[in-house]
């Protein structure tokens, strides 16, 4: 019997309700509708204190270390942050800062963001996917990006996001079901034969 993917979401927003988290939390449901996943929400906001002025990871409390593990031992990853002047929060980066470099190698990761408008949904392309390539994961294909105009009441509610988050999912799912580090296995194959 195998186990239940762990799926964890980080959402970049710096209070709660946070439209981040909204958007991560929604993805999530989206994927464990699909698969069985253990799922884990990891919200930034209420780290910051206890990231603020670490250097280093030995720097950072039991709580944060436990953070950072569940984000490193993740089958499934969606990372969802506001955009702050074209990029994401420096709490974000920050976070991530702390990722062990190989950690996520083939770990497949759904990109998501919001915004005040549709100015910033290439930060996904620019921002996103550069950072996540760094790590060698496998950044999924579609990126999800809402504006404020997306959500009433922290919820997301306008038809061609919904719609949209769909299809991201629909076409993660067939990355989903690759076993972690599968490439590298095939890759040696390769050239052994």
């Amino acid at each position: 019997m195998t186990r239940p993917l762990r799926l964890v979401a980080v959402s970049g927003g710096l209070q709660r309700p946070s439209k981040a988290a909204a958007l991560a939390e929604h993805l999530m449901g989206l994927i464990a509708d699909a698969v069985p996943c253990e799922q884990r929400l990891v919200e930034l906001g209420p780290l910051a204190p206890q990231l603020a002025g670490a250097v280093w990871r030995s720097q950072l409390p039991a709580t944060v270390e436990r953070e950072l593990a569940a984000v490193e031992q993740a089958d499934i990853l969606v990372v969802a942050t506001p955009v702050y002047r074209g990029a994401y929060t420096g709490l974000f980066k920050h976070f991530f800062d702390f990722i062990d470099q190989d950690a996520l190698i083939d770990t497949p990761i759904l990109l998501a963001a919001t915004g005040g408008s549709e100015r910033h949904a290439l930060m996904i392309d620019h921002q996103l996917r550069p950072l996540f390539s760094f790590f060698q994961a496998r950044t999924l294909p579609l990126g999800v990006y809402a504006t404020d105009k997306d959500f009433f009441d922290y919820r997301l509610q306008d038809a061609a996001l919904l719609e949209r988050a769909t299809l991201a999912v629909q076409r993660a799912l067939p990355l989903l079901a690759l076993p972690r580090h599968a490439s590298a296995a095939t890759a040696e194959e390769l050239l052994a034969a």
